[in-house]
């Protein structure tokens, strides 16, 4: 399994100090978070890709996935109304095209919070806008993942099921699933029914313990999840690709100490 390093929670600090922790630290590869002050897609797009690009190649790290801010403020494709819908598609779209300026193998999208809207408008509204998005990958040549959220932070699309049901309407060669390990665990399912369910359409995790009760993300140890075995059913299922080891703002004050010792208990986990 090869290790990422989020650059969310770095966001305090200057991009270029993630990529110096990744390589010291021994990561495979960043996943790049899209917001400012570090790689906000229109920036990116001005410009801005080419340091990112130089960082990855001064540093050895690649930027294998790059993560738009999408699910909250200003940008959520799952509600609002059809200029703010129009906005969130172009804003995406930028992100599509940044993701292949930087080289990154797929952009990650994940479902917000689709509101008070009944549950078959949402679901309308989840394909309709991925469709719109396939559509730009293809014509980019740019592979998307799509994320399943816990139940706080979305209210459509957050089992495995689901999933799957998602990628098979939606139809694009260019759409692939991931798993973040905290949806599956709050909700009761076991993660390694993504590898399972999905296959070869299972292309990432986001790698961190939870505390079963809520959205945060916490390094391995510091939850309640058995990670070991966690990982171990995911391996016998079938995976054994990339995972990013996604801290984000819960350890923003001392992202390089999180970094450090996240690394090196998900290596021990697969020992």
């Amino acid at each position: 399994m090869r290790f990422g390093l989020f650059t969310c929670g770095y966001q305090r600090l200057p991009l270029e100090k993630a990529f110096a922790d990744a390589a010291e630290m021994g990561y495979d590869f960043i996943e790049l978070w899209g917001g400012r002050p570090h790689a906000y897609a229109p920036d990116l797009l001005a410009g801005e890709a080419e340091e990112v690009c130089r960082l990855a190649g001064e540093y050895g790290v690649p930027v294998a996935v790059y993560t738009p801010e999408h699910n909250a403020y200003p940008f959520n494709y799952m509600c609002g109304s059809s200029r703010q819908w129009e906005d969130a598609m172009d804003y995406l779209t930028c992100g599509i095209r940044a993701a292949r300026l930087l080289g990154a193998e797929y952009m990650l999208l994940s479902v917000g919070h689709g509101g008070s809207a009944p549950p078959a408008e949402r679901w309308e509204r989840l394909l309709r806008s991925l469709r719109r998005l396939c559509a730009a990958a293809e014509r980019e040549g740019q592979k998307l993942i799509l994320e399943t959220l816990t139940p706080w932070e979305s209210n459509t699309c957050t089992q495995c099921d689901e999933l799957q049901q998602v990628l098979e309407e939606v139809g694009s060669p260019f759409l692939y699933g991931m798993c973040d390990l905290v949806p599956p665990y709050v909700q009761g399912e076991n993660p390694a029914a993504y590898a399972k369910v999905l296959g070869g359409r299972l292309r990432h995790l986001h790698l961190v313990d939870s505390d079963g009760v809520s959205d945060t993300h916490l390094i391995p140890g510091e939850g309640t999840m058995n990670l070991k075995d966690v990982l171990a059913e995911l391996r016998t299922a079938g995976y054994d690709g990339t995972a990013t080891i996604e801290l984000v703002t819960n350890y923003i004050d001392a992202p390089s100490a999180a970094a450090k010792m996240a690394l090196e208990r998900a290596k021990e986990l697969l020992c």
